[in-house]
């Protein structure tokens, strides 16, 4: 095992970050605490810093020797709209609002990688040190590379981390191509005709026909896409009707689709419409079809994928690194930054039990700060591999 010595040496300041940004959490977009304390942190490290970017983006650029190569390291800084029922002392003064994904961790593991490589030196390039916000539903990452993220800071590649619960501390998982799910929505308004609920002869019911179209996505999965690969479509909401002697007008039917390949998203997004379709007309009714692909397919790149397994291998031992690690159907907007650029996306262990296993996007969730050493760590070693001084 090679932990960084220095990096373990300031530990206790990493948890302290930590805990001050998950004591103080802000969602998408609203980042202005935690920007200006990762700011003046970098800053403090002696690393310029670049604001304004996705609005509360922050970007720390420390270039070392003559080498014209660069790599970006990403971390995300928002968080969830959720009512947290810990009672651990750095619990959310943020009614409502709570770190419960660990992006907490995830800036505090690359500002201390930061502080590591601007103390030490020990190559010979540049690294950007991306901190994107309004990862959780709002696409921060997209919006980062739409103002011109990798024009104003180009890199060869660019590398995201995150951590994970049950994951053993001092393991990390890497996955080979596909690692995440696209994150697709739809929005389907269907329309009849309103009438009395004691004579529905009179109207055309939209409950009813949106109960068969609920039904009809669910084939889907298992009747228009192949059965090797991996489709979730879920319906999570269903909305009309204000009286229970009223048939409605309309109905509203919402979801969500994930896919790990894009010809797959081509095919979900086809049949929904075709569905709907068939079934609203097959009743008389008229319907609207929306459909937002909101996060693309996370496709670690080979070369880059075995770069962050050498580092980590480094840091923890082969033993300790899962190269098999499977994908998930969870999303991830780190995807639009691996659509413009090369990169890998790795997973760090959170622990297992009480201390790290609780599962993300839970009211009870905490980041372990015990695995913060070893993603800092990580993150320091793949970039004196990569832009290695021989």
């Amino acid at each position: 095992m090679a932990l960084k010595e220095e990096i373990v040496a300031f530990k206790d300041d990493i948890r302290d970050w930590r805990r001050d940004i998950h004591a103080h959490p802000e969602t998408a977009f609203e980042e202005t605490r935690t920007s200006d304390i990762v700011a003046e942190k970098l800053q403090s490290f002696g690393i310029p810093v670049h604001r304004g970017l996705a609005k509360t983006g922050v970007v720390g650029t420390l270039k070392v020797g003559e080498s014209n190569r660069a790599i970006g390291l990403r971390a995300d800084l928002d968080a969830l709209d959720i009512l947290e029922e810990n009672t651990f002392d750095h619990v959310s003064t943020n009614p409502g609002k709570m770190h419960a994904c660990g992006h907490d961790g995830h800036t505090a593991m690359l500002l201390g990688a930061a502080r590591y490589l601007s103390e030490t030196r020990n190559f010979n390039g540049t690294v950007q040190f991306i901190f994107q916000p309004a990862e959780e539903n709002e696409a921060g990452g997209r919006v980062m590379v739409e103002d011109g993220l990798f024009e104003l800071f180009p890199v060869e590649a660019v590398y995201g981390m995150h951590n994970q619960p049950g994951l053993p501390l001092g393991k990390f998982g890497v996955t080979h191509g596909s690692a995440m799910a696209s994150a697709d929505m739809f929005d389907i308004t269907i329309t009849g005709k309103g009438s009395h609920a004691a004579h529905p002869h009179h109207g055309a019911d939209p409950i009813v026909t949106g109960a068969e179209v609920v039904q009809a996505l669910q084939r889907i999965a298992s009747r228009s896409v192949n059965p090797i690969e991996s489709v979730v479509v879920s319906v999570t909401q269903f909305h009309a009707g204000t009286n229970t002697n009223v048939i409605p007008e309309t109905a509203v039917i919402k979801g969500t689709c994930r896919t790990l390949k894009p010809a797959v998203q081509d095919i979900v997004e086809a049949r929904i419409d075709e569905i709907v379709k068939g079934i609203t007309s097959a009743h008389g009714l008229t319907y609207s079809f929306e459909y937002d692909r909101r996060y693309p397919v996370l496709i670690n790149t080979e070369e880059e994928t075995l770069a962050s397994t050498a580092a980590a291998i480094e840091v923890v031992g082969r033993e300790n690194v899962i190269t098999t690690h499977p994908p998930t159907m969870g999303s991830e907007d780190f995807a639009w930054m691996l659509q413009d650029h090369p990169g890998c996306y790795i997973r760090v262990g959170n622990g297992e039990g009480l201390d790290g296993g609780c599962v993300v996007h839970n009211p009870h969730y905490d980041f372990n700060d015990e695995a913060a050493v070893y993603g800092a760590s990580y993150w320091a070693t793949l970039v004196e591999q990569q832009l290695s001084v021989t």
